[in-house]
């Protein structure tokens, strides 16, 4: 019956996608049980899950019905964790029973996550608390920021090291859409002792995207109540939220005063060496050789969101065992466009400025990163170096040794001739005007 039932949305779906689309990622999929109003499906690997999660999730769900017309719940499992399923969509929770513990990812771990800057005290505060769950001050804990920065991986990752040094029994890992959805069936089917005892027996309670409370009334007095609880019986908390909790609008003021009553961390988005880590990271363990300067030029483009940094990899990955495409700078610029636009600049290298700067003034590139000293040269030598300094990512050292193995400091040097000397003369400035404005335009 799965079988059957799978064809039909399999034919479904193929009339809503081209069929290069379908058959790479449709066909793959294999029915593999129907329970009830609930099909479990397999995918060949976790970046193929990922991938259609990420891209495919509605037109699935649109046209996953059973014999009878009725909606079904989609599950995945990846074939190589056969045991392990994955909640695609949950349109409620059993009839009978609470769940007694959420899906918690186990690869999304501390030592999996990548520290920098942007993030070592929100990772630092989220290991205290995995250690030592309701033992500390840090009671709750709120982790809040942008999209797609680890919020949700720092969630899982207490969950974790909690369920793994024994230090908690229960662990609950929710979204605040769950909670209130779980909360809307226990009144609808009269379960509220159970959904009650789920949430205020757990010995760790994590709660992901608490924004979404947000105009739910009876939602956040459920929770206010859950909270209190929690709190009296040294329980820990740990919360997840897109801004800091005093400029959350919508939420009742005593919900906030408890979410302040502890800790708040931020994460930033990670800096251009913290990208280049998660990138390299991903790559190693997707089993994808990635040159370094392709994952230089991802990280330079991909600034603010960790999640769009790993499904570029899931993509290039795709493109490299499905379509057997060789990974070089043009199918990279080519993922990059589809995440930022047609109209993305994409990155100068170093080679560009420098032959352009030759076309102009007429010197071999190799004279002007060489040894000369001649006045003219080193004029434009100095030009060169402040141009792609200001048109490139590249730090000054790389632009050091790119010009002959030179120190960093002549880079300095160089560049401040440019700013302080050079730049006073009309014909320079609309030299370097020139350059910057045809470099600008042949990138687009």
């Amino acid at each position: 019956m799965h079988k059957t039932i799978w064809q039909t949305v399999k034919n479904a779906i193929k009339t809503d996608m081209p069929s290069q689309v379908f058959n790479t990622w449709i066909t793959p999929i294999k029915p593999v049980a129907l329970n009830e109003n609930e099909l479990i499906l397999e995918v060949p690997n976790q970046f193929f899950y990922e991938w259609l999660d990420s891209h495919y999730k509605d037109t699935i769900d649109r046209k996953a019905i059973n014999n009878k017309g009725r909606p079904l719940n989609i599950k995945y499992t990846v074939s190589t964790e056969k045991k392990r399923i994955i909640n695609h969509i949950d349109t409620g929770i059993d009839k009978h029973k609470p769940t007694p513990l959420t899906f918690i990812n186990k690869n999304q771990r501390f030592n999996s996550f990548i520290e920098g800057p942007n993030n070592q005290f929100a990772r630092a505060a989220a290991m205290s608390v995995a250690k030592n769950p309701g033992a500390s001050h840090y009671n709750p804990l709120v982790i809040y920021g942008g999209v797609g920065l680890g919020k949700t991986h720092l969630l899982h990752a207490i969950g974790n090291n909690a369920l793994a040094n024994g230090k908690s029994k229960k662990v609950v890992l929710e979204t605040s859409e769950r909670f209130t959805q779980e909360f809307i069936n226990s009144i609808q089917k009269n379960t509220n002792g159970e959904f009650t005892k789920k949430y205020r027996s757990t010995d760790l309670l994590l709660i992901d995207d608490i924004q979404f409370f947000k105009g739910k009334e009876q939602t956040q007095e459920q929770f206010f109540h859950t909270f209190n609880e929690l709190q009296q019986l040294n329980k820990q908390i740990v919360l997840s939220a897109d801004t800091y909790p005093g400029d959350m609008m919508g939420l009742q003021e005593r919900l906030v005063s408890r979410f302040q009553s502890g800790l708040s961390v931020d994460i930033q988005p990670p800096d251009f060496e913290t990208r280049v880590a998660i990138l390299l990271e991903k790559a190693q363990q997707s089993g994808l050789e990635l040159q370094y300067d392709l994952v230089e030029l991802i990280a330079t483009h991909i600034k603010t969101n960790i999640r769009v940094l790993e499904s570029i990899i899931i993509r290039l990955l795709a493109n490299s065992s499905l379509h057997g495409k060789e990974i070089n700078r043009d199918l990279v610029e080519e993922v990059i466009r589809e995440k930022l636009g047609k109209e993305m600049i994409l990155e100068l290298n170093l080679e560009d400025v420098v032959k352009k700067v030759s076309d102009i003034r007429n010197f071999p590139v190799k004279i002007i990163v060489g040894p000369s000293r001649r006045k003219e040269i080193v004029k434009t030598r100095h030009l060169a170096m402040y141009l792609c300094r200001e048109l490139t990512n590249n730090t000054l050292t790389s632009i050091g040794l790119f010009f002959g193995g030179r120190d960093h400091t002549t880079v300095i040097h160089a560049c401040s001739q440019v700013e302080k000397v050079y730049k006073k003369k009309i014909a320079v400035t609309k030299f370097i005007d020139q350059i910057s404005r045809d470099l600008s335009v042949a990138n687009f």
